[in-house]
């Protein structure tokens, strides 16, 4: 085997996101482009890269149309890097490069006061970085101050390392939870003898707990530096400003003498099938199949995605065919994990409680592994294209998707080998795709089964990984996508580019149309259904119906449909709850009028094929029998039943697991049939179209589509009022879960139109809603006991009643730290309310993610939808956040004193602790 690897990975994100902005001052650098420490590299569709003399590469990808910004930075050093005793360190690395320099304080925080948009993220081959702000110079000067700062200066401080390693073993704890981690960290140890990809990102629970801090010190030194990294600029900027910008920030930084060793490690050709099982506590079968395949950079790869997708996607996938359609499995989905070095991929099939494991086994592996018997054909490659170009489309268009997403390439020896291997997507032909399936689909090379001896090894051929720098040397790429406007996304110009209109059933639309790169355009439909009466009874079916919209419509079939959907380079979800039915879309401008056709006959015209009822019904449980062992879906439900007083039959009524059980398994075709006819009208609805499109074409166009539409039955609002049941605290054991749940509420007397609500938006803020809140603050930083808590304010529109929920995931054994945390905190808040300094930090930090919110035009869609449905425009949204600028220290601790009781609470907690008790009592006498 010849492997010589440059890759990098599918995502696997372990830091918080992040939320809302302040603004730095330091005015732009002056310097130009044409200094002789920046050298221009190349330009490929309209981005160009530079390299400093330090060796940082740099990535412009400038785009006017967005108002936000993206500062993405990835650096070369993943798990694969890692030596023995060091698991976990590049990820447990990249939390602590959060804890701040000498320079700055915590950064999460920073940028939690900001209101930046923030990850960061550690795979294999990599390790990545971004923040999304809105433009402006302040904040881009700040996001590149800020990481030139901690590429270099980072503390990595014991003290922080204290607190910060309980909360990557938290992160270990929710992974353990999982059914699918477990499997897929056991199926990638067998499938791997020595190298790296074997073992999981995250790293075991004894290297991350003893990790010693000399180490993980000298690991940032080796591989955070200049000449390891790469920084991408993606969204609205001055391209001569940032460039000389970054020259300033980041070339004063030295070259590092020290050099990079290449990693050597690597496993022979695989000689024979291997199996592994996991034996835990739960209420579904999972099986999975790994198969080795070639470096990401190899052009096998673009087949491999190919055959992801012909294998594996829904509808139309082999294996959703054969298994789920067969009624062998509930579900199935493949992980395409292309990497720097030979990686793999992995189908996965998950059963219900009445399906056979051995038969789904028989089924999964003969789909997979006699390809030769079984052709690909034009039809499917077709379709398997049409999928893949049309989320690289969408990426393309999308500034900030594309500014991370580079990451990916990058890790894989270069960002040009995004669009190459897009290239070679398109290029494919059935007979390639055939070879590459041949070659590594075989029991030798597959991890599932157990070692079997043969007389005639039949292993797979393994290509050597290509050397990148010539791959790409002379790749010119195409065109740049289509350049858009210049928006301004304040709630004032939004309005007077909106044009709105009432169809002549009643239906309420929305226009607000704008050149966007690569001709956008997103939409939103809701149909609102029902009235309190009528809709007694009929829960299951609300939902039921919606979900079985767009499983077969006019002439289509479900697999037809998502096919047209791909060919338009569209993407649809369509979901249905109570009284609504929510669609929304994506497309770019040519498509629109097709896809507006198809959609009207998805909504009118559904066929409701009774196999697919079936499937669904199978998902649903499948579903259901999973979520009722998890400590997270166990928690939420009883909170909801808690503060859930109405009848069975009430659509607001919220059933227990047995009874979603019996209500799924009842669903008949007839009933999904019956509530169609009797519901389903676009009279009382509402539609959106924000981005580029024809906005009088589009209005005609509707008008046919949807303007003589009407349902039998009226609708009317049914009330959702807070129910207020006395304060209360539960504890639910959930055996052998490593992570526990905790949720608790609070009922509020509010609406989003009284005199408190942008003051409790600000009491939220503080108390849990950003990054850098007191309770995050509490059981994160300072007790290292969670990986996410925070707090959530909801309101309604109509009613005075709203909630305020707590949440937070932790470890069964820590329940009393988290007990004494939330109670201190939630004391201290109203004994001694909040400060001036956090005041002005939640102002800065909402206001700006409200504007950011406005900027995403499928949020802009969204926010549509609910003005027309509350009678309200813009005007509303910009009278908020002015009331927000307004509001006084004195105002928001008025608040909490007026609104924050700790007594009131509910408390639901949701874990092992009956284990973690005996493991507590067992550790306390072996002392």
């Amino acid at each position: 085997m010849q492997i010589k690897p440059s890759v990098a990975a599918i995502l696997a994100a372990f830091a918080l996101a992040g939320s809302p902005a302040a603004f730095a001052n330091t005015p732009a650098a002056t310097t130009t482009a044409s200094s002789a420490s920046v050298q221009k590299v190349t330009t490929v569709e309209g981005i160009t890269e530079y390299r400093l003399a330090n060796g940082l590469r740099v990535l412009l990808a400038p785009d006017a149309s967005k108002a936000t910004t993206t500062v993405n930075l990835t650096y070369l050093v993943g798990s694969r890097h890692e030596n023995y005793g060091e698991t976990g360190m590049a990820h447990l690395l990249e939390h602590m490069t959060f804890k701040g320099t000498p320079n700055r304080g915590n950064i999460m925080q920073e940028l939690g006061k900001r209101g930046m948009d923030f990850n960061g993220t550690t795979f294999f081959d990599r390790t990545n970085y971004y923040e999304t702000f809105a433009a402006s110079d302040d904040n881009l000067q700040w996001a590149l101050e800020m990481e030139a700062d901690r590429m270099v200066n980072s503390t990595i401080a014991r003290k922080d390392l204290d607190t910060e390693f309980s909360v990557v073993r938290n992160e270990l704890e929710m992974n353990d939870n999982s059914p699918k981690m477990a499997l897929w960290s056991r199926l990638s140890s067998v499938a791997y003898d020595w190298h790296n990809y074997g073992k999981p990102t995250i790293g075991s629970r004894s290297d991350v707990e003893n990790v010693s801090i000399d180490r993980l010190q000298a690991f940032y030194r080796k591989y955070y530096q200049p000449d390891n990294a790469v920084l991408v600029v993606a969204g609205k900027f001055d391209e001569a400003k940032t460039l000389a910008l970054i020259e300033k920030q980041f070339g004063a930084i030295p070259k590092p003498s020290r050099a990079l060793e290449r990693t050597y490690t690597q496993d022979s050709v695989q000689d024979g099938a291997r199996e592994v099982t996991v034996s835990r506590v739960g209420e579904t079968t999972l099986l999975g199949a790994l198969y080795h395949t070639s470096a990401g950079a190899h052009a096998d790869a673009a087949a491999m995605a190919a055959l992801s997708e012909i294998l594996a996607s829904t509808p139309n996938g082999r294996l959703h065919k054969t298994l789920v359609e067969g009624k062998k499995a509930s579900g199935v989905e493949s992980w395409n994990v292309a990497l720097t070095e030979p990686g793999y991929i992995l189908f996965w099939a998950e059963l219900a409680k009445t399906q056979s494991s051995a038969e789904a086994r028989k089924k999964m592996l003969d789909v997979i592994e006699n390809i030769k018997q079984k052709p690909i054909t034009e039809t499917e490659l077709k379709q398997a294209k049409a999928s893949l170009l049309n989320g690289i489309d969408k990426t393309i268009n999308d500034p900030r998707t594309l500014g991370v997403e580079l990451s990916e390439a990058i890790a894989k020896g270069d960002w040009r080998l995004f669009f190459l291997q897009r290239d070679q997507i398109e290029a494919l032909s059935v007979a390639e795709v055939q070879k590459v399936a041949e070659n590594y689909f075989k029991e030798s090379n597959r991890t599932f089964g157990q070692f079997v001896p043969t007389k005639t090894p039949n292993r797979i051929t393994m290509p050597a990984t290509p050397d990148v720098t010539k791959l790409v040397a002379d790749y010119k790429g195409r065109a740049a996508a289509v350049e858009g406007e210049k928006f301004d996304s304040s709630p004032t110009n939004i309005d007077q580019r909106t044009q709105r209109f009432t169809l002549a059933n009643g239906m309420k639309v929305a226009f607000t149309p704008k050149k966007t790169r690569g001709e956008t355009v997103s939409g939103a439909i809701r149909l609102q259904l029902g009235e309190l009466a009528s809709l007694s009874g009929q829960r299951s079916y609300a939902a039921a119906t919606a979900e079985m919209l767009s499983r077969g419509a006019g002439k289509l079939s479900r697999q037809q449909l998502q096919s047209k959907f791909d060919e338009l380079k569209a993407k649809v979800s369509i979901s249905g709850r109570g009284q609504h039915v929510d669609v929304q879309f994506e497309t770019v401008r040519k498509n629109l009028p097709e896809l507006l056709t198809v959609l009207r006959d998805v909504l009118r015209a559904p066929t409701f094929p009774a196999t697919e009822l079936e499937q669904m019904k199978t998902e649903q449980i499948t579903s259901i029998q999973r979520d009722s062992v998890e400590p997270q879906p166990i928690a939420l439900l009883a909170w909801h039943r808690h503060w859930n007083d109405y009848k069975k039959d009430d659509i607001r009524y919220t059933p227990d697991f047995t009874e979603l059980l019996a209500e799924t398994k009842a669903l008949s075709l007839g009933g999904v049939k019956g509530f169609y006819q009797k519901f389903y009208g676009a009279q009382d609805g509402e539609l959106s179209l924000v981005g580029d499109f024809d906005a009088k074409a589009s209005e005609d166009q509707i008008k046919s589509l949807f303007g003589d539409w009407k349902a039998k039955n009226r609708y009317a609002r049914i009330a959702d009022p807070v129910n207020e049941p006395k304060a209360d605290s539960k504890s639910i054991e959930t055996p052998d879960k490593a992570n526990a749940f905790y949720v608790a509420s609070l009922p509020i007397k509010l609406n989003d139109q009284a005199a408190d609500y942008p003051a409790m938006l600000l009491v939220q803020e503080v108390l849990g809603g950003g990054i850098k809140s007191r309770l995050l603050d509490r059981l994160r930083q300072k007790d290292g006991i969670s990986y996410y808590a925070g707090s959530r304010l909801q309101v309604s529109s109509h009613e005075t009643a709203g909630t305020l929920l707590l949440i937070a995931i932790y470890a069964p054994q820590n329940l009393p730290k988290l007990q004494a945390g939330v109670k201190e905190e939630l004391e201290r808040f109203v004994v001694n309310g909040i400060s001036a300094e956090e005041l002005a930090d939640a102002k800065k930090g909402l206001l700006q993610q409200r504007q950011i919110s406005r900027a995403e035009d499928s949020t802009l869609a969204a926010m549509h939808l609910d003005q027309l449905d509350r009678h309200r425009t813009m005007k509303f949204t910009a009278e908020l956040d002015a009331r927000i600028e307004t509001v006084t220290l004195d105002d928001v601790n008025a608040a909490i004193k007026k609104y924050i009781d700790p007594a009131r609470f509910a408390h639901v907690y949701a874990g092992d602790f009956a284990q973690a008790a005996k493991t507590t009592k067992t550790a306390a006498q072996g002392q």
